[in-house]
């Protein structure tokens, strides 16, 4: 299987270097300068990155070493795009510029097919919706792009959805290193507490977790607000709404088995 490859587009990814944080930003402030030893040493280094990226989008059929290269692309572009004064690090930022390229990649290479015409509709709808957001400084609607290019705003619509790639709800689309957000994670949750709190023992279990546990539960699961309305409510970070939910899930897991 390619997860098990030792050697992937002629590169052998066992003898990848690998470049602490400190030396990612080193390296990012020299290749901006016009550095192209240390761009190659930045791109070099993040190599692994790019392997463990689009290990997710195996069983598509796809040649893995043809994605590693379009992988690459987009992590080139994300250190060429990265500014330090972001506060993020190289790794977070660089894979959703990876994923996409992959994704375009996909797209245009994909087993299901959209017609040529129907793809340079959604491009020019695309062209047109940035520029109308830079007019008036918010999102057009579809009417409003189908009036500006002339055309019917079902055909835009239809455009559009169909250079959609479809995501699956296990996809990551963020982690801190420690913790994963997941797709699902930011879905909006519409069980309401008569699914839940029927049963004296789960209502101990609520119990036997902290203050801040029981907030984040009450707000995701009766409230059905996403992790993102949950941390800007409680002031921490999605990611630790993510592990502090985890654990909280976990623990009451426990004490209804136990």
């Amino acid at each position: 299987m390619y997860q098990n490859r030792v050697e992937i587009c002629g590169v052998n990814t066992a003898k990848l270097p690998v470049l602490g944080e400190e030396e990612k930003m080193e390296l990012i402030y020299k290749a901006q300068a016009g550095d192209e030893a240390a761009r190659e040493k930045l791109i070099n280094g993040n190599l692994r990155l790019v392997l463990s990226v689009i290990q997710r989008f195996t069983g598509r059929g796809e040649n893995m070493d043809d994605l590693f290269q379009v992988g690459v692309i987009g992590l080139i572009k994300s250190i060429d795009n990265f500014k330090p004064e972001y506060g993020l690090r190289l790794s977070t930022y660089s894979c959703p510029m990876i994923i996409g390229e992959v994704r375009r990649y996909l797209r245009d290479h994909g087993m299901v097919r959209v017609s040529r015409s129907i793809r340079d509709t959604a491009y020019k709808a695309l062209q047109i919706r940035e520029e109308l957001t830079k007019k008036h400084r918010r999102e057009p609607s579809v009417g409003e792009i189908a009036e500006e290019m002339g055309c019917p705003k079902e055909d835009v619509g239809l455009a559009l959805e169909a250079i959609v790639e479809p995501a699956s709800l296990q996809e990551p689309v963020y982690s801190d290193g420690r913790d994963t957000i997941y797709i699902m994670d930011q879905v909006k949750d519409s069980c309401t507490d008569s699914d839940w709190l029927g049963e004296i023992s789960f209502r101990q279990a609520i119990e036997s977790l902290g203050e801040r546990e029981k907030k984040i539960l009450s707000l995701r699961f009766m409230s059905g607000k996403t992790q993102i309305q949950v941390s800007q409510e409680v002031g921490i970070s999605q990611a630790q709404v993510s592990r502090l939910e985890k654990n909280a899930l976990k623990t009451m897991r426990l004490y209804l088995t136990a």
